[in-house]
């Protein structure tokens, strides 16, 4: 009976911790430029049914994701359609230019607020910030987890690749920013392409404040192949990861994983070539509030 009760008390716990468990992604999809890409059969077309699959099978309940056109958030919605969506245009407030949305699985949380600001000196309207080369902009919402039912924010963003300025400025403004919004003790998430990796500045502008700590140091099981950007090269190789997720402090961060997953599509000669499904290999964090 002792024996019983003990397996029974294991299982409940086993229960429970999964059932707080969230997982959260950030994902760099390639915008659909035509920028050559279908040409080397890396288009939009040619690839977003492979990921959208890669996405629904890990499931995340919070997707980041960056550099995504209007007629891609509306594909995702259609080939994901567990997930909501918040996040506007960066270049106008509405559907110009790329978003940086977050996408949310409907069954497990409740959107409760949102908003969105430009990493720029004046953050409430499209206009380029310090020395950026494109506008930039934060998508942030507010959710309720209806398991649990704690309450959190997250934030998804895409920090300029030219700016140096721009970058720490900008990062400074999205601390700014949270510091602002959050209740003591309230948990908050951070994740996007930041365009520098776990060695420069702005990382630990994020990773050594009061407030955020980086996943991927903290993970209890880690897997992490390789970084994060592939240059649609699937053979090619670097430990620099420029896509985080950061977590506040009190989070305790289960697994992290960079998925450098790929598929295979017939070539112009009809062999079978293997790709990579962006530019950019996504990373799903498993965390617990």
């Amino acid at each position: 009976m002792k024996k019983l009760s003990l397996l029974l008390v294991g299982l409940l716990m086993a229960f429970t911790m999964n059932a707080q468990e969230l997982t959260v992604a950030t994902y760099n999809i390639r915008n659909n430029s035509g920028r050559g890409d279908y040409g080397h059969f890396d288009g939009w077309d040619q690839r977003k049914e492979a990921m959208c699959a890669e996405i629904n099978f890990m499931s995340p309940d919070l997707l980041g994701c960056e550099e995504v056109l209007h007629g891609q958030v509306v594909d995702m919605l259609a080939l994901m359609p567990e997930y909501g969506f918040i996040g506007v245009g960066r270049d106008d407030g509405k559907q110009g230019g790329e978003y940086s949305p977050i996408f949310y699985k409907k069954s497990r949380l409740k959107l409760l607020k949102q908003g969105h600001f430009w990493l720029a000196e004046d953050p409430t309207k499209p206009k380029l910030g310090w020395d950026a080369a494109c506008v930039r902009i934060c998508t942030w919402g507010y959710f309720q987890d209806m398991l649990t039912k704690r309450k959190f924010y997250y934030f998804n963003t895409h920090m300029d690749h030219i700016g140096v300025v721009a970058r720490r400025e900008g990062a400074k403004l999205i601390m700014k920013k949270m510091k602002q919004m959050l209740k003591p003790h309230e948990t908050v998430l951070l994740s996007g392409d930041f365009n520098v990796d776990q060695r420069d500045e702005i990382y630990t502008i994020f990773s050594q404040s009061n407030l955020l700590k980086d996943s991927y140091a903290n993970a209890k099981y880690r897997f992490a192949p390789r970084g994060t950007f592939n240059d649609f090269n699937p053979d090619s190789y670097t430990d620099s990861r420029i896509d985080h997720v950061f977590v506040s402090k009190q989070v305790k961060v289960m697994r992290y994983g960079i998925l450098n997953d790929t598929d295979w599509r017939k070539g112009a000669d009809g062999k079978m070539v293997r790709h990579v499904l962006s530019d950019h290999y996504p990373v799903f964090v498993k965390v617990i509030l």
